[in-house]
């Protein structure tokens, strides 16, 4: 049974976040992939379209989503639902750490409004 302790769990950071990956394909997952993300206060993480779907369920703290072109306000146990081809911004405007847990498909990959892919090693 795979099992990830904490303790075994990859830590990324980019654009100001820190992101802890759980489910890869390096620790056995054959179809998805779970993190959680540490979002500073005061972040403000650049736009970016996605092209798989997203699960992001806000743990702990608030968030201001973009998504496409409407913004709401996210608290602690408010669940979005990302499709594939939805262009997302997160912004931490509080004085504390908001902490998320996002599942994914394999293969997930970010594009900046600038055309820059980012193909993020947690999620893949």
């Amino acid at each position: 049974m795979p099992v990830i302790r904490s303790s075994e769990a990859v830590t990324h950071e980019i654009h100001g976040a820190r992101f802890v990956s759980y489910a890869t394909p390096l620790t056995g997952s054959k179809e998805l992939c779970a993190w959680r993300g540490e979002i500073p206060a005061g972040t403000k993480a650049p736009a970016h379209t996605v092209n798989r779907e997203e699960i992001f369920h806000l743990l702990d703290g608030e968030l201001l989503i973009t998504l496409d072109d409407e913004t709401c306000r996210v608290t602690a146990g408010d669940t979005l639902i990302i499709n594939p081809g939805a262009t997302l911004s997160v912004e931490n405007p509080t004085d504390r750490t908001a902490i998320s847990w996002v599942t994914t498909s394999i293969g997930l990959e970010a594009t900046l409004a600038d055309g820059t892919v980012i193909t993020p090693p947690w999620a893949n």
